[in-house]
């Protein structure tokens, strides 16, 4: 009997891994130009004016992949399924024999290249049965006042004492699913404040990210960043907007997670997404004939770690957790050099020894900054308020309170916010492999931006910025006549007034909701501001 069942676990193993996965790059694309000529026609006017606002180009990898490849690719005949796409890097995700897989190149001449998962196709399968989230496991606590330290560890708090909690600004949640949370008391407020946007499960190829699948990581990641709970429970950015997308599959562990993890966050930029929050990490598969070796994660090698540089190209800032990986190491994307990869601590902060450590081979520094994963307080999806471990939830609440911050300095980039919270963190000049920067203090990196923009704007003052109706104007003197101008994004004149006073009001109440162009002409100076009004 033990022989039979030795054949018979040999000859699923041999089924398993006669079929292949792989990256097939495609060649080109249809109606490049066209495209990017008429931007409307691939991506939403919100993503539009944010890659405007931030001179972000609008190029050829925003367009579509060519639909008609991949039915093409999708054909019985083909033997290869399709899986996931991506337009930044023009390929689709397949799994099939490697026969097959190859003979794509010579069967269609749109077909640039195939890139196997398995780069040896040589190495024996180690059954890798591992729960990657299993440091995160949870114990119930009553005490919630607790949930107070992780939010004043990184002066989150001060933020939002100036009413920055991060409205305007939207973020986008790639993880493993999202149970209840349509349902759920914690996330109430953001139900009724029309702030959870929309949702997809890129696994499951489907709109339901709110049912259960192998866990509820998404919905405990999502807390830290936009639960509430009266008098108990506060996220970093409870007042930001969010899509939810699943892009993991915590039934298994394959390189399909990367493809649609980079699928997704191509649609979050096409929805004008500011912020990517991802609590995943990637190194190890199943089939270890995948898995990224130590000098892959070299912040620009693995195809999840492309697709991450290259959201942060398109203006988006992507944070991401360095993993609970130790001295092993970051995984990807936290190694890519676009993105803000998060560290644990205690609530000491004191570096919590599971964080995942960076070494020599990130060409840049790795991890970035830390906020707290050592016991820190989540809300799963009992709404039940919890302790949990892991570098998944120091990344959600350093994401939320960088969304909080950027509604306060709206005219900065993603690059110069992630600059902002590096230089205000504790170890800013002393950086190492365990925290990075260290500990950052919103506050102090809300007044880095300040003064540095007040440089650059010549003593120009308009806050807030977004505004909802009373808007504050400093100018450096009413010695000289100053004009105000107001225009729409097609250049519309929407307003025109004299400043007789170096500071006044003005009534910004009647006003549609978009952005704007503010421009002050005094004698030969000019100053333009981007205004957003709420």
């Amino acid at each position: 009997m033990k022989k039979i069942l030795l054949i018979g676990i040999v000859c699923f193993q041999f089924t398993v891994y006669a079929q292949q996965d792989a990256w097939v790059y495609f060649n080109q694309k249809e109606n490049v130009q066209a495209s990017i000529d008429n931007p409307i026609s691939i991506l939403t006017q919100q993503a539009i004016d944010r890659k405007n606002a931030h001179g972000i180009t609008i190029d050829e990898r925003d367009v579509p992949v060519n639909e008609t490849y991949i039915t093409l690719l999708k054909a019985p005949e083909t033997g290869v399924t399709v899986f996931a796409k991506s337009k930044w890097l023009n390929s689709v995700y397949v799994r099939g024999s490697e026969e097959d897989i190859n003979a794509l190149v010579d069967d269609f001449d749109f077909v640039e290249a195939v890139d196997f998962a398995d780069e040896s196709l040589n190495m024996l399968r180690v059954d890798v049965s591992e729960d990657k989230f299993s440091i995160e496991n949870t114990t119930i606590s009553f005490n919630y006042g607790n949930a107070q330290n992780q939010v004043e560890m990184i002066n989150a708090n001060a933020l939002h004492l100036q009413d920055y909690t991060g409205e305007g600004i939207i973020v986008a949640v790639l993880d493993s699913g999202f149970p209840n949370v349509d349902t759920m008391g914690a996330f109430q407020r953001l139900r009724d404040n029309g702030d959870l946007l929309d949702g997809y499960d890129f696994v499951g190829r489907n709109d339901d990210v709110y049912a259960f699948t192998e866990n509820n990581h998404g919905t405990k990641v999502l807390s830290d960043m936009a639960g509430f709970i009266q008098d108990q429970f506060v996220g970093t950015a409870p007042d930001a907007s969010y899509y939810l997308f699943r892009t993991e599959d915590s039934a298994s562990e394959t390189p399909a997670e990367e493809a649609y993890w980079v699928e997704a966050a191509e649609r979050s930029d096409s929805l004008g997404v500011h912020i990517i929050n991802t609590s995943l990490g990637y190194k190890t598969y199943q089939n270890t004939n995948y898995s990224h070796t130590d000098e892959d994660l070299n912040g620009s090698t693995t195809f999840i770690t492309r697709g991450a540089n290259i959201a942060n190209e398109k203006g988006i800032l992507v944070v991401t957790s360095a993993g609970n990986s130790g001295e092993s190491g970051v995984g990807a994307p936290a190694d890519a050099t676009g993105v803000l990869s998060i560290a644990a601590v205690d609530g000491d902060g004191d570096y919590a020894t599971f964080s995942s450590q960076g070494s020599e081979v990130q060409v840049t520094q790795k991890p970035d900054v830390a906020a707290r994963g050592g016991a820190a307080f989540v809300i799963d999806d009992n709404n039940d308020i919890i302790n949990n471990n892991g570098t998944s939830f120091s990344s959600p609440i350093m994401a939320g309170g960088i969304a909080s911050l950027w509604q306060a300095l709206p005219n900065a980039t993603n690059e110069e916010i992630k600059q902002f919270v590096r230089m205000s963190a504790s170890q800013y000049t002393t950086p190492d492999y365990f925290i990075g920067y260290g500990i950052p203090d919103l506050q102090l990196a809300l007044d880095i931006g300040l003064s540095l923009q007040e440089e650059e704007f010549f003593q120009f003052k308009v806050y807030p910025n977004p505004v909802a109706d009373v808007l504050n104007i400093q100018i450096p003197s009413a010695n000289d006549m100053t004009t105000l101008r107001i225009f729409d994004v097609l250049g519309k004149s929407v307003l025109e007034q004299d400043m007789t006073e170096s500071s006044s009001q003005l009534d910004m109440s009647s006003m549609a909701s978009g952005l704007y162009i503010m421009s002050f002409q005094s004698g030969n100076a000019s100053k333009t501001f981007k205004l957003i009004k709420s």
